[in-house]
């Protein structure tokens, strides 16, 4: 069996003729039978039922992410963050008088407490007193509230403190009474018979009495007074009691001090992982203000996600100061990120500017420049988004045709519209569809139900809403189509309307098939239409570097060999302005030429006029040629 499809893309030179189809001057015997050849795509998708993939460019950050200041911040469930942002896009702006003054509160509390106060040092007294205030505000979610909380806490454990290191120094006082009191007794207390006398050696001579005897006298001491006595010992057991009870005192208040330092911090890094930028600046700055031993080391499980979180991405363990570093990192990117997204809408680029506010609103969503941002910018960035989902999503259930009329609308609506993968996804989809159906209707007309069936199957897996799957259906059920498509070829061909024998191409092959003569016509129209649309090709993109002349001579020649295609015509016609007085020095050489007498002199001015206009012309070159053969012929 033959297949007229595979006509379409042969490649074997044929003869041109005056108009794009000749009738034949006899009948024809029909060519040689040839073997079915598959016109569908070369590579069948890998997998039907997901034949997109990840091609199509998303507002979606993947990686749950956002990098601030070498430090990736995890953004918690995709779906969630993605959910959240379609409800800011569509609620109205936090710009009330109560808004206002909220974060004026908050800008006044930072300034308040900073250490570049206009000459002034900072007021942790004042910033705490404004922090209720703050708290009031709906937006807040109690935060400042929590941060006055927390503020309290370490001043009543600094107060402990405080109170511990003077009982240390009571204890102290009393423990150096208490050294010089036992000191003084070891050096001075004496037994109350001090000045009586006793015996200190033995007799010679052997007789009792001791004055007959050699021994001595020395003066006598009691075992219970000075440094022997009980009460000398008690005192150092007690220095001891004071010396133990100091060391545990001081361990409390070291105690207490990373106990209550700790608590803080917690609550610094939850606000931070909140993107409460502001709220983890107010914190750092309260906190370098209740404790000023420079100690600002965050106390956390060096293992926790956390730590890593700051030791993986800087290589440093984190400190108070590095997270208010990157909160104030993160407050002038989203300045920057709202800047750049205002301009890229101003601009018309709705594509890079929707993702551009999708990352501010990742990065701080609680911020002002994100908070205050119009419902009518946010509007028109939702209803892009919508698009986009709705488009990926018709893309992905294999709706091409739905994906093509949403691919159109986002273009008109974003000027950066990535569509070339869209555009070229969907081209090459509908086309294997196409030709697989077209496949199938010729299997059906031979009579191969399995090789028909195995096509038709094939085109609904690539495109399972193909308006042309209902045509084969009809055809099914209807073979009488097939005659009515014969007619209409008919009926064209006679009327010389091969244009829409092309363009209805794929329903005439198969209705033609097996018959020789129609086939030898719908073989030549289809070559010289190639023909002709490669010269307007060519002609395209002549125009479009600025090369008119070129155009126009190329379709001119190709025109001579095709007078009677309208669209040949048009194209000329539509050249004509731009080359006229090129086409006139042409026209005025070949009417002198043609004269009768001919006006060689004349004719030969013209065409080297043209040539002049147009130094590449092939036409004005051949015409000189002629005249110059005719002025000096060859011997």
């Amino acid at each position: 069996m033959r297949t007229l499809i595979t006509l379409l893309f042969l490649g074997a030179s044929v003869p041109l003729f005056s108009q794009v189809y000749t009738p034949p001057a006899a009948p024809t015997q029909p060519p040689a039978q040839q073997l079915p050849t598959d016109a569908g795509p070369a590579q069948k998708p890998k997998d039907p039922s997901s034949p997109l993939g990840q091609e199509i460019p998303m507002l979606d950050p993947s990686a749950e992410t956002v990098t601030v200041g070498g430090v990736t911040i995890p953004l918690g469930d995709n779906r969630l963050l993605k959910a959240r942002f379609e409800k800011y896009l569509n609620q109205p702006p936090e710009s009330d008088a109560e808004a206002k003054a909220y974060r004026e509160t908050i800008a006044e509390i930072l300034q308040t407490i900073s250490p570049l106060r206009n000459g002034k040092s900072p007021n942790l007294k004042e910033a705490f007193s404004k922090l209720p205030r703050a708290a009031s505000y709906p937006g807040d979610a109690n935060i400042c509230y929590t941060l006055a909380e927390a503020v309290y806490s370490a001043l009543l454990a600094k107060k402990d403190n405080k109170q511990l290191k003077d009982l240390n120094e009571s204890i102290e006082t009393e423990k150096k009474a208490i050294i010089r009191e036992a000191d003084w007794a070891a050096r001075n207390e004496r037994d109350s018979s001090l000045g009586n006398t006793r015996p200190t050696g033995t007799p010679q001579g052997g007789g009792q009495g001791g004055a007959q005897g050699g021994g001595t006298n020395a003066p006598a001491r009691s075992q219970g007074a000075g440094a022997n006595s009980l009460k000398y010992k008690d005192t150092l057991r007690r220095i001891t009691e004071i010396e133990a009870l100091k060391k545990q005192n001081i361990v409390l208040t070291e105690a207490q001090t990373i106990r209550t330092k700790t608590q803080y911090q917690v609550n610094m890094i939850q606000w931070f992982g909140q993107r409460r930028y502001e709220h983890v600046v107010m914190a750092s700055r309260f906190y370098n203000q209740i404790w000023k031993d420079g100690d600002t080391t965050l106390r956390i499980d060096k293992n926790s996600d956390v730590s890593k979180l700051f030791s993986e991405s800087i290589g440093i363990s984190p400190t108070v100061s590095s997270l208010d570093s990157f909160s104030n990192e993160a407050i002038r990117e989203v300045d920057k990120y709202i800047e750049a997204f205002n301009h890229l809408l101003a601009q018309n680029e709705l594509h890079s500017a929707s993702q551009r506010l999708m990352e501010a609103y990742a990065l701080g969503e609680y911020l002002a420049p994100v908070a205050t941002l119009s419902l009518e910018k946010k509007r028109r960035v939702a209803l892009y988004v919508r698009d986009l989902h709705e488009l990926y999503g018709a893309l992905q259930a294999r709706d091409y045709v739905r994906g093509k009329t949403l691919s159109d609308q986002l273009k008109s609506a974003a000027k950066d519209f990535p569509s070339s993968k869209v555009d070229s996804l969907i081209s090459g989809y509908t086309l294997a569809s196409d030709l697989a159906i077209e496949d199938a209707k010729a299997h059906l007309l031979a009579r191969n139900s399995e090789k028909a069936e195995e096509k038709i199957t094939k085109a609904a897996q690539i495109w399972p809403t193909n308006p042309k799957l209902q045509e084969f259906r009809t055809l099914v059920n209807n073979s009488g189509a097939i005659v009515t498509a014969r007619n209409d070829f008919d009926r064209l061909l006679s009327e010389g309307n091969y244009r829409e024998i092309a363009k209805r191409q794929y329903e005439f092959a198969p209705a033609i098939q097996g018959d020789a003569t129609r086939e030898d016509a719908f073989k030549q129209i289809m070559q010289n239409l190639i023909a002709i649309e490669a010269a307007l090709g060519k002609a395209v993109e002549f125009s479009r570097i600025g090369q008119n002349y070129s155009a126009w001579e190329q379709l001119a020649d190709i025109r001579e060999q095709f007078p009677d295609d309208p669209k040949l015509g048009r194209e000329l016609e539509l050249l004509a302005p731009k080359v006229a007085d090129f086409t006139l020095a042409l026209d005025k050489a070949r009417q002198f030429e043609s004269r009768n007498p001919k006006q060689t002199g004349s004719a030969l001015t013209w065409f080297l006029k043209a040539r002049s206009i147009y130094p590449q012309s092939a036409q004005a070159e051949k015409g000189i040629q002629r005249l110059l053969d005719d002025i000096l012929p060859e011997s």
